[in-house]
């Protein structure tokens, strides 16, 4: 297995090109877990953890530019204020040595249906940023799950960034397995309300082959709050159960060792349901909860 090393963002996407079946590996997490096991045999590994570029973020006219290689331990502690969706799931992530090694940019790469950040980028409406010589573009992170474990990733193409415009309401994120800490999902949510726009984000995960939004649940629950923004009144009782159907709807899960589909549909109904409890009461008290 032959070892690349690039030092810069140039020489990584030119030793991409160069090498389109070179693996890209940062934190690990999942690319070493797979090679442990046998299930990935690569001829060649791409180190990315010496390029400097991918391990900073910053903010630009409101924007969240976040680098490919941040961990999940500095997306909780230095981004929780911005982005409490993105750190709440970061919390659910395996142990602080996973936290400590695991990217953003990693479970897009992999793009695995039961990614923990997946749901709370699909609320914010986030956009991957992906680079190869030929240029950089950007990709709507709904468009970018093309199918189980596969992405809209050319073969010459590498993660640069999420690009994300925090949500102006509450961001909220719950997730079901089998215990609360080293676990992998068996159905996550994630929500954001938008009221700036007048609009709600929902994202799930574990419950379809590739994560996905709830989009009849959205335009229904935007339709509900059309005249609560302003008012910030009580949210009925009718509204929020309404949602959790609409957004149990939206899932395709399967039956796996992990779980049935029929759970997974009533947990996703239940997850939405308190999901939005909990960010419209935020809402109400003009609070945007931290991680």
């Amino acid at each position: 297995m032959e070892f690349l090393q690039p030092t810069t963002w140039e020489e990584a996407v030119e030793t991409k090109a160069a090498h389109p079946d070179a693996v890209p590996i940062a934190g690990g997490t999942d690319v070493m877990v797979a090679v442990n096991f046998g299930r990935l045999r690569p001829a060649r590994l791409l180190d990315l953890t010496r390029v400097p570029d991918l391990q900073q973020w910053d903010t630009e006219d409101g924007v969240v530019r976040l680098g490919a290689g941040v961990p999940y331990a500095r997306v909780i502690g230095e981004l929780g204020d911005r982005l409490p969706g993105l750190a709440m799931a970061a919390r659910t992530i395996g142990s602080p040595q996973i936290r400590n090694r695991g990217t953003v940019g990693g479970n897009l790469a992999t793009a695995s249906p039961a990614g923990d950040a997946h749901p709370a980028l699909l609320a914010a409406d986030a956009e991957v940023e992906v680079a190869s010589v030929r240029g950089t573009r950007r990709i709507p992170v709904a468009d970018f799950y093309t199918g189980v474990k596969r992405s809209a990733l050319a073969d010459d193409e590498l993660v640069a960034a999420v690009r994300i415009t925090p949500p102006s309401g509450p961001q909220q994120y719950s997730k079901i397995g089998t215990r609360n800490a080293m676990v992998i999902a068996v159905a996550a949510f994630g929500l954001a309300l938008h009221p700036d726009r007048r609009a709600v984000g929902t994202g799930i995960g574990s419950a379809a082959p590739t994560p996905r939004r709830a989009p009849a649940a959205e335009e229904f629950l935007a339709g509900e709050l059309d005249g609560l923004w302003d008012s910030r009144a009580e949210l009925p009782p009718a509204t929020a159960a309404r949602f959790g159907e609409l957004v149990a709807g939206a899932a395709a899960p399967i039956d796996d060792v992990r779980g049935t589909a029929r759970y997974r549909v009533h947990a996703l109904s239940v997850m939405a349901r308190r999901t939005l409890t909990w960010a419209w009461a935020e809402y109400r008290k003009g609070e945007t909860r931290c991680a």
